[in-house]
C-alpha cells in the first residue's frame, strides 16, 4: 500500500536534505550581526487626523483639547464650553523608526493609527505633529495625507463590513528628521561588532576571520561580542567596516531544536538532530457507534401507539502498526523515513518526539511555543 506524501514530509525531506548542506557555505559576517551603537531608535508622537467623511471620533476630551490646540496654532480661539463635534477628525498615534546616522531634512515612514473610537482613517490627512525619543527631544516632524489599506462600511439595518484595518494606515516619507542622534561611533578606540545569537563557535570564527584579514585586531568579549580595534576619523572606520562585514565565515552548526507549536501542530528539525537506539510504536483505536432506529407500528384495531425501537450497532476498530527500530546516531533523514513508514500525523508526531525525549533517546532541545 502507498502513501501520498503529505506537505509535512517534503517540508522535513527539505530539511534533511539541506541541513548540513547550508552549515557548510560560508556567510557574510555582516549577516550574523551588527556592530554596536548602529541601531534604529524608536519614535512616537500624538497628532490628530482632519478631512475624515464622517468616520472620526467626538466622544473623546483629548480628541476634542487636540483639535482646539491645533486650531490655536493659527490665532483661532474657539470660547469656552463649545464642542466643534470632531466627527471628521480623529486623535491618533504616530509612531516611526529613526535609522543610524539619520540626518536632518531626510524623510522617514510613519505609521499612524487611531487611539479613539474612529471608524476609519481613509481620505484623511496628519496636522503637522512632532515626533519624539525615549529622551523626550523632538526628533523628526510628521505631516501628510495617509493611505490606508483597509475599508469599514456600516448599513442602515446595522450590518458591518470590514476589510483589513481601516483605523490604521501609513505616510510613506511622512516625517522630517529634525536632529541627528549622536551614536558615539568616533568616541572610543574600538569597534563592537554584536552577534545576532550567542555562539561561543561562531564568536571564535568571527574573531579569527577577522584576525586572518587584520592580524590582531580582534578579541572575543565573549559568545556573542568582537571587540575591534580601530582608530583615524569616520571616512577610515567605515572603510575597516565595510572590510569586515564582507569577509566570509563558515558558520558553526546550530543547537539541535526540536520546535513544536502546539497550537497548529506544525513540527520544525533542524538538521543537528540525533536520535538514539529507540523502539516506537504508534497504535490507532477506533470507536464508532451506529444508531438504525425502527419505527414499530401497533396491530390493527389494536388501539396501540407508534413507536421508535432503538437499534445500536458498535464497532471496533484497531489498526495495527509494527514497532520501528530507529538505529542510533540516526541523523535527520533517517529520522524523517522512519515516521513516514509509520505513517504518523503531525499530532502523533507530537506526542512521539516527546516520548523520545522523555526516553532520552532524543539529542535535542524540545521547544514547544
Amino acid at each position: 500500500m502507498t502513501r501520498r506524501p503529505t506537505l509535512l514530509t517534503f517540508f522535513l525531506l527539505l530539511l534533511a536534505s539541506l541541513g548540513f548542506s547550508a552549515s557548510a557555505q560560508a556567510e557574510r559576517i555582516k549577516d550574523m550581526g551588527q556592530f554596536q551603537g548602529l541601531r534604529a531608535n524608536q519614535l512616537t508622537g500624538y497628532g490628530i487626523v482632519v478631512g475624515l467623511a464622517g468616520t472620526g471620533d467626538d466622544s473623546l476630551d483629548y480628541s476634542t483639547l487636540g483639535m482646539k490646540g491645533a486650531v490655536s496654532r493659527f490665532g483661532l480661539t474657539l470660547p469656552a464650553g463649545v464642542n466643534p463635534a470632531l466627527k471628521n477628525a480623529a486623535a491618533v498615534m504616530i509612531t516611526a523608526e529613526l535609522p543610524a546616522f539619520s540626518k536632518p531634512g531626510q524623510r522617514l515612514d510613519i505609521t499612524v493609527s487611531a487611539i479613539g473610537k474612529a471608524k476609519s482613517l481613509r481620505g484623511g490627512t496628519l496636522v503637522l505633529a512632532p515626533l519624539y525619543g525615549a529622551d523626550g527631544q523632538i526628533y523628526a516632524m510628521a505631516q501628510g495625507n495617509l493611505v490606508i489599506g483597509g475599508l469599514g462600511v456600516d448599513a442602515a439595518d446595522g450590518s458591518k463590513l470590514t476589510v483589513n484595518v481601516p483605523s490604521s494606515g501609513r505616510i510613506a516619507g511622512g516625517a522630517t528628521v529634525e536632529r541627528a542622534v549622536d551614536t558615539g561611533f568616533t568616541a572610543t578606540d574600538q569597534l563592537t561588532f554584536n552577534l545576532h545569537q550567542f555562539d561561543a563557535t561562531n564568536a571564535k570564527r568571527v574573531t579569527d576571520a577577522i584576525n586572518q584579514a587584520l592580524p590582531g585586531s580582534a578579541v572575543m568579549i565573549d559568545g556573542a561580542s568582537i571587540a575591534i580595534r580601530a582608530s583615524g576619523g569616520g571616512d577610515e572606520r567605515m572603510r575597516l567596516m565595510s572590510r569586515i562585514e564582507n569577509l566570509d565565515v563558515i558558520r558553526a552548526e546550530p543547537p539541535a531544536k526540536v520546535i513544536v507549536n502546539a497550537r497548529t501542530g506544525t513540527v520544525v528539525i533542524n538538521g543537528a538532530v540525533r536520535v538514539g537506539t529507540a523502539a516506537v510504536t504508534q497504535g490507532k483505536l477506533t470507536v464508532s457507534i451506529k444508531e438504525s432506529p425502527t419505527v414499530v407500528q401497533p396491530a390493527p384495531f389494536s388501539r396501540g401507539q407508534t413507536a421508535i425501537e432503538p437499534s445500536s450497532e458498535i464497532g471496533v476498530d484497531q489498526e495495527y502498526r509494527p514497532v520501528m527500530m530507529i538505529k542510533p546516531t540516526a541523523s535527520l533523514s533517517q529520522l524523517v523515513d522512519a515516521i513516514n513508514r509509520m505513517g504518523v500525523p503531525p499530532g502523533d508526531l507530537v506526542a512521539i518526539l516527546e516520548a523520545l525525549s522523555q526516553a532520552g533517546a532524543l539529542t535535542a532541545e524540545l521547544v514547544i511555543i
